[in-house]
């Protein structure tokens, strides 16, 4: 069963604003990330580059057969957790290495930003209704981005009121578990 012509135009219309929404805070997160010294950031900023590459794929489904539409949701299911096995790997080699404190009011003045992306991303998603396993995978992942968000933020106060990087690793540990938990829903949805 293929989706009406208004469908298929309702869901490429939102799946392509959160991909420039989610590239464009890639970039940003990424950068600020390196300037700050935040892994936080930088977990951020790995996510949403997964996002964006996981929005790309579906926008070569849109209209497409439900195995396929699966298929996508499968692939991005597994990126993500690549992408956050080695997001945790870099987080240990920043618990064990001697590291700075990362500049708190960046983190917190970033993730801010990207929490209202990351909600506006939701929002869009959300209004195409559609139950389709590549716009459900692409809700997991920007529900996650605002969960992830909000954490980055709370990092960034704890590191401003600690003074130790603790927190932003922490944090960072916890952004790639939550990754690699929403891409192991995805994959069940897939399999449905």
């Amino acid at each position: 069963m293929t989706d009406s012509p208004a469908t298929v135009n309702r869901q490429r219309k939102a799946l392509w604003w959160v991909l420039a929404i989610n590239f464009g805070f890639f970039i940003i997160e990424l950068t600020t990330g390196l300037i700050s010294r935040s892994m936080g950031l930088v977990a951020d900023s790995l996510d949403m580059l997964a996002d964006a590459l996981v929005y790309g794929m579906s926008l070569l489904v849109v209209g497409a057969t439900a195995f396929k539409k699966k298929r996508v949701a499968m692939a991005s299911g597994y990126f993500q957790i690549f992408l956050a096995v080695i997001g945790l790997y870099e987080v240990i080699k920043r618990f064990i290495g001697v590291e700075t404190v990362p500049n708190y009011a960046l983190m917190i003045f970033v993730s801010a930003l990207a929490l209202i992306a990351n909600a506006f991303s939701l929002i869009i998603l959300q209004r195409t209704r559609s139950k389709e396993a590549h716009i459900q995978a692409s809700i997991i992942f920007s529900s996650n981005d605002v969960i992830i968000n909000l954490g980055v933020i709370a990092a960034g106060l704890l590191v401003m009121w600690l003074g130790t990087q603790i927190p932003d690793l922490v944090i960072g540990s916890i952004v790639f578990c939550i990754v690699i938990s929403g891409a192991i829903r995805i994959l069940s949805l897939a399999k449905k």
